[in-house]
């Protein structure tokens, strides 16, 4: 039997923020692959090594995580005042799935870089020495984002002192602005509410914010649900039953979002709705062994991706918390004191994280226009990933 050589596949292995993925330019895929479609999932599944029923990613790009699963198709922006399109996609690890149905605000700190670097941007926007600023059109959710890109020499400068917790070493600082982040389905606050009751068919009623931004996500107190919202990974992720009820709730919420219409829709959107729980500020602990002051932090943080808790927070999900933030009366806002504010900074489970966020009324509803915040990305390995033509 006679087996087909591997595909060679241009393409780039980047850290945004704390999360890696495989970048590709959509015009270096197979043509078959080019446009959204089985051909496409079938060869970004294969890329990472899904579905691994190991839960390994032993023979892919893919680390095993929600966090470094991922993919980002990028191209010149067809869009007037957009320099690139950006498309993400979260891949399942134990099943043939790719989530198509958000953004991935840490991989979007190299967005711009890769732009820059593969030639999608035009010339003339590029500054040799400072700041070169890369307008992005977030396919996924129909949104603008603005990256700020440091520059030496004519060259993305990665390197620099920036820290970002969760992630191991320093690097150059990325600004990246999210404009009009309430998501492209549907309101900021699909019920009109900034609280609601949240009833889950054996497991009770809780109070809840559910919210529109950045991505959608679902809070909750920490205290309703028997944490101290200080939790490790540890502490969630080894017990099956709480990560079994955390999905139960997520679904219940994605149901009552208008997300889905049937429960059993969830299974198949795993990257939306996100679900997170909130405490006031406390002393803790992080996973790195940083020792975390309540009067560092306005409030605690811990959210789930793709059924795990995060390692640390998801960028979109700190659009969320920073847009929850600033708008009086959600269970964000509550833990953080209720108090009017354009920024929080918020523990998780490996430090602190600041982010911004403008919000006003308009017309008797809450809209924010951006929500600010910093990360960072680097290049890890570029030039081309190879795969089996099955």
């Amino acid at each position: 039997m006679t087996f087909k050589p591997q595909l060679k596949i241009p393409a780039t292995y980047m850290r945004g923020g704390t999360s890696k993925g495989v970048f590709f330019n959509v015009s270096d895929l197979p043509l078959a692959a080019q446009p959204p479609g089985p051909a496409r999932d079938q060869l970004l599944l294969r890329v990472i090594g899904s579905p691994d029923p190991y839960g390994k990613h032993t023979d892919g790009m893919g680390g095993a995580t929600s966090s470094t699963s991922k993919t980002v198709l990028l191209s010149k922006s067809s869009r007037a005042d957009h320099d690139v399109d950006y498309l993400f996609g979260q891949v399942a690890i134990d099943k043939a799935f790719i989530d198509w149905s958000g953004n991935c605000g840490n991989l979007t700190a190299a967005v711009g870089a890769f732009a820059i670097s593969n030639g999608l941007i035009d010339p003339s926007r590029i500054v040799a020495n400072g700041i070169t600023v890369v307008r992005i059109w977030q396919a996924n959710i129909k949104k603008t984002i603005i990256a700020h890109i440091p520059m030496t020499n004519g060259e993305v400068q990665e390197t620099g002192d920036f820290e970002l917790d969760g992630v191991t070493f320093p690097a150059a600082e990325v600004q990246v602005e999210f404009i009009d982040p309430a998501d492209g389905e549907g309101a900021m606050f699909p019920s009109g509410n900034v609280v609601d009751q949240l009833d889950v068919p054996n497991i009770g009623k809780f109070t809840v914010t559910m919210i529109n931004a950045g991505i959608p996500t679902i809070f909750l107190n920490a205290a309703d649900i028997g944490y101290s919202g200080m939790e490790l990974q540890d502490a969630i992720n080894n017990d099956e039953a709480a990560l079994a009820r955390f999905e139960t709730l997520r679904a219940y919420g994605a149901l009552k979002m208008g997300l889905i219409t049937d429960l059993e829709q969830a299974k198949a959107r795993q990257h939306t709705p996100k679900i997170a729980f909130v405490a006031p500020a406390a002393d803790y602990v992080s996973s790195s062994g940083k020792a975390i002051s309540a009067a560092d932090i306005d409030l605690s943080v811990r959210a789930l991706s793709m059924g795990k808790l995060h390692h640390a927070m998801m960028g979109t999900a700190a659009v969320a918390i920073g847009t929850a933030a600033a708008i009086p009366g959600t269970l964000v806002n509550l833990a953080a004191g209720g108090v009017e504010r354009q920024s929080v900074v918020f523990g998780h489970p490996s430090g602190t994280l600041r982010v911004g966020a403008e919000a006003k009324i308009v017309q008797g509803s809450w809209q924010v226009t951006k929500a600010i915040m910093s990360r960072s990305a680097r290049v890890l390995m570029e030039g081309k990933v190879r795969v089996p033509q099955d």
